[in-house]
């Protein structure tokens, strides 16, 4: 039986990524999965225990002459176990002499800035949350998580992996506390896999908003620059090829499916939410390619407004597909490009509405 997770631990590594690693890494890789399999799990239960009954349901949206600013805190972990840490920057604090401290500010400046600038959206919360990272978490711990009120960032092995200050990754875990203020989606199954996908979806296109590309420049990776010297592979997912990120000796092969007809049912890693979430993240990045130009511009504007409205958080891919149809038929009109070409994308990875 899968628990239900209201509120999880959410890392970036999969535990498939770790599963792999354990049958086929060495001994010192071995031992290092295990360790970061059993921190993953531990701080699950603590989230979870701290948690609270429900977040508000959606956050308002920005009006009025008073343009909010972001208000970040960075600490030093010390490469120990307690969160968070030795505070090194706050905001309007001149650089520290750790360039890490200093690209985390920078970067998830750049995630406030989008959700601002593309949403009109104050922050995580939609209430001008303080945005709170620990750099230098444990030893080599090769991990990124949002643990329900702070970000957290490990250095990486060097082997395997290297620092998860990417900015799709952070991108990704401040999103997953987006979906967290917007009414959840509990973690297992297709509601989970709709959790992990939103969070790739809204990771993706912070780094297209950062970088001011297109659909069709843009390469659709999670991850890019988190995998280390040793690793074969692109990124840790690709919404636009899933299933082809990555195929290495250690880490295996990426499982991803692209469609309903490959969707994979597992009792692991809460029903499979890292490993199917490949198919709403497909439909987004056929729907983008659509719709063309910049991806938060319309598409991007569906996915968020859908996830304010869902207010269901057992939803399937298909309530998930008929909210965003429903979405771009508010939005853009009845029988418009912009609805047709949502209902299209669901129905190239097997979702007919």
């Amino acid at each position: 039986m899968i628990r239900e997770h209201p509120n999880p631990i959410h890392c970036i590594l999969p535990p498939h990524i770790l599963d792999s690693i354990k049958m086929r890494g060495d001994e010192k890789m071995k031992k290092m999965a295990e360790r970061t399999e059993k921190l993953a799990d531990k701080t699950r239960v603590q989230r979870e225990a701290a948690a609270p009954e429900k977040a508000f349901l959606s956050a308002p949206t920005i009006s009025g002459p008073t343009t909010p600013v972001v208000t970040r805190e960075v600490y030093n972990g010390g490469r120990r176990v307690g969160l968070p840490g030795e505070l090194v920057r706050a905001e309007g604090d001149p650089p520290s002499r750790d360039k890490t401290v200093n690209k985390v500010y920078d970067l998830t400046g750049k995630v406030f800035d989008f959700y601002l600038n593309a949403f009109k959206r104050n922050s995580i919360d939609g209430q001008g949350m303080t945005i709170i990272s620990t750099v230098h978490h444990r030893r080599k711990f090769n991990n990124a998580f949002w643990n329900g009120s702070q970000m957290v960032f490990g250095d990486g092995d060097g082997m395997l992996f290297k620092s998860f200050t990417d900015l799709s990754v952070i991108g990704h875990e401040l999103s997953h506390g987006v979906v967290q203020y917007s009414g959840g989606l509990m973690y297992k199954d297709q509601s989970g896999a709709l959790n992990e996908s939103f969070a790739d979806v809204f990771g993706v296109m912070t780094v297209q908003y950062a970088n001011k590309q297109t659909v069709s420049e843009a390469n659709w990776l999670v991850g890019e620059d988190i995998f280390g010297p040793e690793v074969e592979g692109e990124a840790l997912r690709s919404l636009k090829a899933p299933g082809l990120a990555y195929s290495d000796d250690i880490l295996g092969k990426d499982p991803q499916p692209f469609h309903m007809d490959l969707y994979v049912n597992t009792s692991s890693d809460y029903g499979g939410v890292h490993i199917n979430s490949g198919i709403p993240n497909h439909a987004f990045y056929l729907m983008a390619q659509y719709l063309g130009g910049y991806s938060w511009e319309k598409a991007g504007q569906i996915w968020y407004q859908a996830m304010q409205k869902l207010n269901n958080p057992m939803a399937t891919f298909a309530d998930w597909a008929d909210m965003t149809v429903q979405t771009a038929w508010d939005m853009f009109g009845q029988g418009s490009f912009e609805m047709m070409m949502t209902r299209r994308a669901w129905r190239l990875v097997g979702i007919h509405l």
